[in-house]
């Protein structure tokens, strides 16, 4: 269950430490599942990015219980199943056309399938409204975003040995994701004096988030800079559009989940990590990242 927001919390835990912790767990996971892509075992790594996904929707709705809010979790947790798995399917070994349709056919599925759970509810109000609207928020605020993480992976074409060549990208957009989150504390800690959004995290400063685009963009450069071979789709002018770009998204990312949390009332989206956080709290800026790089991927520099 997600942690309740309390100032009196016996076992504090300090914002460096849980920065720090939250930072190396990130990068612990993540590297196992790019180990996994790298290895070429493509069945094992879209069973880690499930599994990581739907514990992630079914905290969402878990903060969303805290609060006392109606959703239909369970038909949201299978229809998120569906989608993750049928998408990896479509998109590894028929296209990305073909997974585009069936991604839609999902997504109308799941909205149909909503309205008929709701006809054996009673009818209170605007209850009924409110259940439909966090059920379907919860799918594409964290399942349908979180997908593109897979998407990448496919939407860079193979090798000519049928080798897969977008885990190279998904590396990059986790660390330049990553380097924004730290650039923005880092930065944040040592100088931060104006607040950005004091109502949504009152800890978020206009310093800490120069430095997150400035890490960012470092973090683009000196990844392009290292493996130009493996982000051949890309030049200098597109690492430097996208470090800003993916830097800028992470804060929005971060701050969107800091809404939602403070909606709930609660400090962590769950205790996957005790005394850290949830799986949410881990991927809360890929969330807005993934997409964009994606979508620059598909229209800007047009992969495939």
């Amino acid at each position: 269950m997600p942690k309740t927001l309390d100032r009196a919390d016996p076992k504090p835990v300090t914002a460096k430490l849980t920065f720090l912790f939250r930072f190396a767990s990130t990068i612990a996971l993540w590297s196992i599942a790019l180990l996994i892509i790298f290895s070429g075992y493509e069945i094992a790594f879209v069973g880690l990015i499930a599994a990581f996904g739907l514990l992630t929707l079914w905290e969402f709705y878990g903060m969303l219980d805290h609060k006392g809010l109606p959703n239909f979790k369970i038909t949201a947790m299978v229809c998120g199943a569906i989608m993750l798995i049928g998408s990896f399917y479509y998109f590894s070994k028929v296209g990305p056309a073909h997974s585009y349709d069936f991604e839609m056919a999902v997504l109308l599925g799941f909205l149909l399938t909503v309205f008929a759970r709701q006809m054996f509810d009673s009818l209170r109000d605007d209850a009924p409204l409110r259940t439909m609207a966090y059920t379907v928020f919860g799918l594409l605020y964290v399942l349908w975003l979180y997908n593109f993480v897979t998407k990448i992976v496919y939407v860079v074409p193979r090798s000519p040995s049928g080798a897969v060549t977008g885990q190279f990208y998904v590396l990059y957009l986790i660390a330049v994701t990553k380097f924004s989150d730290m650039g923005a504390y880092l930065t944040g800690s040592a100088i931060g004096r104006h607040q950005m959004i004091p109502h949504i995290s009152p800890k978020k400063t206009w310093e800490g988030f120069a430095g997150a685009l400035l890490f960012s963009l470092l973090a683009s450069w000196g990844l392009f800079k290292v493996m130009p071979q493996h982000l051949a789709a890309l030049n200098w002018t597109h690492a430097t559009v996208l470090g800003l770009l993916l830097g800028f998204a992470a804060v929005i990312g971060d701050l969107a989940e800091s809404i939602v949390k403070r909606s709930t009332g609660v400090k962590d989206s769950g205790n996957f990590l005790p005394g850290i956080g949830g799986a949410l709290d881990l991927i809360d800026s890929l969330l807005f990242t993934a997409p964009l790089l994606f979508f620059y991927l598909r229209l800007v520099v047009r992969v495939s």
